[in-house]
């Protein structure tokens, strides 16, 4: 048996040399404590250590991103048309929306039930403006003729170069299935396909040696501008946020991996290390590539792991959707506190409903869930004061949510796999059935 960082029967690792996700947490821990330093310094001590720091996490980040698009059309033309089964297409397509739409409506639930007991908005006090929101104040949410039209590119090139990832899938799903109909004329083009996919796993592996130091220098800013007192007046908004979140991974993700018979530990093996670099670098496509590479190794076909992560990004976000529930109805509980006007459970509702289908059209908007939660917030008639508070602790939020959207979307591919009876249990324990 062998860890996920130490296949194909190697040597144990010696304890020297440590696997990646441990380089992670490392860096991790490290980004922590450099930011709290730099937090302590004067502002123009602290101004060119931050510089630095954003530096190494903005080449990391680019590095991850060039990758996204080659990797995305590779893969999901290899999957689909190596299948040579539109039928199965179709199927697989289905069942990956209808998982979705499940999970984020319990996403929405779970987060409406945690801030109602917790209460995180009682009694505080609004402060601040919408001039503090910026553009976010101005931008908003597609509706749902703007979504279905945004799924279809007007040029592949420029979807690639905004790594528009959901349209990536579109062109590359009617593209498989031209390489389908072609037949051996076809041929080439799919082997051309396999081989990409193939060089831009080897390329993220390379990419993925500098994580320890893309993550410590992500974390490092955030801390570094954030402060350990980012918690301070709005800490019960930060922790209900986050027990919510662990509600929802424990009993929802928790009973889906039940029902559909994923075994726990090699999953969570496998999807640590995405978590980790989603949650420091609060980039959920920092983590593609090697979520990619990850469920790959740990039994889901290369054709489903190719069009669910990718389609997750936009209809799939259990975080984001479940931090938008937590959100709102902070506000309102806040508005309350100064207005007394109460927002009942069925305005509530109604705000979750519509939240459901703002939230699927977010994909392409800068700070989409804080564009949502504008959005709602003006339809529903509370002030976006509340926004610009969490403004403040916002990097902090989009962690915790960033991470759970990546968790969610490695376990939808996985589900989908079991769903097609294709996920192979061998190849999950023979790769991460053993600790490191």
């Amino acid at each position: 048996m062998t860890g996920p960082d130490n296949l194909g029967g190697a040597a144990p690792r010696p304890w020297y040399c440590p696997s990646l996700t441990r380089q992670i947490l490392v860096g991790l821990v490290l980004g922590c404590l450099a930011g709290w330093w730099i937090n302590g310094l004067p502002e123009a001590a602290s101004a060119p250590w931050s510089a630095r720091c954003e530096l190494v996490r903005d080449v990391f980040l680019n590095l991850i991103k060039l990758m996204i698009g080659p990797l995305v059309f590779g893969s999901v033309v290899q999957g689909i048309a190596g299948t040579g089964d539109i039928k199965k297409v179709g199927r697989v397509g289905v069942k990956t929306l209808v998982y979705f739409e499940v999970v984020t409506t319990a996403a929405l639930a779970v987060g409406l039930l945690v801030v109602n007991a917790v209460g995180p908005g009682v009694g505080v006090r609004l402060s601040g403006g919408a001039a503090e929101l910026g553009a976010a104040a101005q931008a908003r949410p597609l509706t749902l003729l703007q979504t279905i039209l945004h799924v279809f590119p007007a040029s592949f090139t420029d979807a690639l170069a905004r790594n528009d990832v959901l349209q990536v899938v579109t062109f590359s799903v009617v593209f498989a299935l031209a390489v389908m109909a072609a037949g051996e004329a076809g041929r080439p083009v799919l082997e051309f396909c396999c081989s990409l996919t193939q060089v831009m796993l080897k390329f993220a592996g390379i990419v993925m040696k500098l994580a320890p130091f893309g993550v410590g220098a992500a974390i490092a800013v955030t801390v570094g501008h954030q402060g350990l007192g980012a918690l301070r007046g709005l800490g019960a908004l930060v922790l209900t946020l986050y027990l919510a979140l662990v509600v929802f991974v424990v009993v929802v993700l928790g009973a889906v991996i039940w029902l559909a018979r994923i075994p726990l530990k090699p999953f969570f093996r496998a999807a640590r290390q995405p978590f980790t670099i989603a949650f420091a670098t609060a980039s959920s496509e920092a983590a593609l590539p090697k979520a990619f590479d990850l469920m790959e190794r740990l039994g889901v076909p290369t054709g489903i792991v190719g069009f669910v992560l990718p389609a997750g990004y936009t209809f799939n976000l259990d975080g984001s959707t479940l931090y938008l529930a937590v959100a709102s109805v902070f506000v309102a509980q806040a508005a309350e506190t100064a207005t007394g006007v109460h927002f009942g459970a069925a305005q509530q509702v109604t705000m979750m409903l519509t939240l459901m289908l703002t939230s699927k059209g977010v994909a392409a908007v800068p700070r989409a869930s804080l564009v949502v939660l504008i959005a709602a917030l003006q339809s529903f008639g509370l002030p976006l004061a509340g926004a610009a508070m969490i403004l403040g602790v916002d990097a902090l939020l989009d962690m915790a949510r960033t991470s759970v959207n990546v968790l969610g979307n490695c376990l939808a591919s996985v589900v989908v796999a079991r769903w097609e009876g294709e996920f192979d249990d061998a190849k999950a324990r023979a790769n991460f059935g053993a600790p490191d």
